[in-house]
């Protein structure tokens, strides 16, 4: 799937874009959370501008192609794949531009069942490319407040991708880590990476928290996002992040590869 054609086709075919699993509820719940400053949505974005639910439905209609009507406020939601396609290839020109410097990279998802093949396809594409992809505070504990209380995590990392886990849940055969939103684990890592004396990333990969919370930082920041993350658009607006591409983050993990492939291609990364 090379071909932007082809990719719009399985996009579609597979609900990464088009009618998508997300609902319009849960969209727009996330939408009167974050104009509340709820910081379980807000996921490590302090933002500047007063975005109240209106405006925030705008903004989702502009980048993700969300209906604008507020009077829609059932069933699933819609991203339109033009609106995909082209993101994936502003952020094929950043991976492509951070190859050509050699340029070291940091890689994080609250999405490892999902998210994390495709995330380790480009860091290995990275690497190759003579990038160093950054593994600071690995094994380092994470104290995350979630709907069950405040949970102890760890900080680990897979093919070169972050992520948290449970406590000892490392075992063969345990899932790859755990879902998460909280902008906590790129704050250490990011510090760790600080106080070691070791390169700082140029840029930061990934979703929820950890692109929110590093370009809240001031690191440059891409990362994909679903219609019920309103954060990491809010950043692209602000100029706290650099590139949002709007797809569903919770299909089938097999379903990201072509993903993978097209962005490579267009970064001209491929193998």
């Amino acid at each position: 799937m090379s071909t932007p054609a082809e990719l719009r086709a399985h996009l579609l075919a597979v609900r990464l874009a088009g009618v998508v699993g997300t609902s319009r509820e849960d969209s727009l719940r996330s939408y009167r959370l974050f104009a509340a400053r709820d910081p379980r949505v807000l996921i490590g974005i302090d933002p500047e501008w007063p975005w109240g639910q209106r405006d925030l439905l705008a903004l989702m209609a502009e980048k993700c192609g969300v209906s604008a009507d507020p009077r829609h406020t059932s069933g699933p939601d819609v991203i339109d794949p033009e609106r995909t396609l082209a993101a994936l290839d502003a952020f094929a020109e950043r991976l492509r531009e951070v190859a050509r410097r050699g340029a070291p990279v940091l890689f994080g998802t609250g999405h490892p069942q999902r998210l994390l093949g495709f995330y380790a396809g480009l860091a290995d594409a990275l690497s190759a490319a003579g990038c160093e992809v950054l593994t600071p505070a690995q094994g380092r504990c994470v104290d995350i407040l979630t709907r069950f209380g405040l949970r102890t995590h760890q900080l680990d990392y897979l093919r070169g991708v972050a992520l948290v886990r449970e406590p000892g849940a490392e075992r063969p055969g345990c899932e790859p880590g755990v879902h998460s939103h909280s902008p906590l684990p790129v704050r250490i890592a990011l510090e760790a990476a600080a106080r070691g004396g070791g390169p700082l990333p140029e840029l930061v990969v990934g979703d929820h928290g950890w692109v929110c919370g590093a370009g809240q930082l001031g690191f440059e920041a891409i990362g994909l996002a679903d219609t019920n993350d309103p954060a990491l658009f809010v950043g692209e607006a602000e100029g706290h992040v650099s590139v949002v591409v709007p797809v569903d983050d919770a299909v089938r993990s097999d379903h990201y590869r072509p993903l993978t492939r097209y962005v490579l291609k267009r970064a001209r990364l491929s193998q």
